[in-house]
């Protein structure tokens, strides 16, 4: 990632209120935090192994030997 081109915007009294990031740097940003969502969202899930996510998998047709 390049170096973040931000502006701010400030009141009377100097005071920053609020920032002008690009659009491509906002749409990752809230890509970002929609993935956070999902993860938070999917805690309380239970966990499986390793082994038996791969056997899953293979049982799905997903992953060969």
């Amino acid at each position: 990632m390049g170096k973040l081109r931000e502006q701010y915007i400030i009141d009377g009294n100097g005071k920053k209120t609020a920032v002008v990031i690009p659009v491509k740097e906002y749409r990752r940003l809230l890509e970002d935090l929609h993935d956070l969502a999902m993860v938070a969202e999917r805690r309380p899930e239970p966990t499986i192994s390793l082994d038996e996510l791969k056997r899953r998998l293979r049982a799905d047709g997903l992953i060969q030997d």
